[in-house]
């Protein structure tokens, strides 16, 4: 204990000749009365916007939660269907959208087009099939070189 006690009192006595000097002393002060509680104001909101995030994130995790399984629409319109299968195919940037057409009539959604792996066929039947309102898909898709096939 007494060996902390004569650093402590140097660094008081500096302290008191920064904020005590005769030419500078007096707007020292003033400088640190506005910025000791700008300082709390600060980290005041910091906290509140994180106070925020944080209920956000639990609102939409519980949202998420409470809608695992998509509910199908009855009354979607074709239009709709093929935008809402074009969301979900081409979710993926890796997808070429210019490459493939989507078009859908009565809950059968056809594919057109070419693409560059027989993989990716499978796979964009799978997410057009993933969509609850879609009843059967019709795979027009083909590789490059090999004929587009028809109905």
């Amino acid at each position: 204990m007494k060996r902390w006690i004569a650093p402590l009192a140097a660094v008081a006595g500096a302290l008191a000749g920064f904020f005590f000097d005769p030419v500078s002393g007096r707007s020292r002060r003033a400088q640190l009365a506005q910025r000791v509680p700008a300082f709390f104001r600060r980290r005041g909101r910091g906290l509140g916007r994180l106070g925020r995030r944080v209920r956000s994130d639990f609102y939409g995790l519980k949202q998420r939660a409470t809608h695992l399984r998509q509910q199908p629409k009855p009354d979607l319109n074709d239009p709709t269907l093929t935008q809402k299968v074009e969301t979900v195919i081409f979710r993926d940037p890796e997808i070429p959208k210019g490459q493939i057409n989507v078009q859908a009539h009565d809950g059968v959604v056809e594919l057109r087009g070419e693409v560059a792996k027989p993989e990716l066929i499978e796979e964009l039947v799978e997410r057009a099939l993933s969509v609850p309102e879609v009843r059967e898909v019709e795979n027009l898709l083909h590789l490059p070189g090999t004929p587009a096939p028809n109905h």
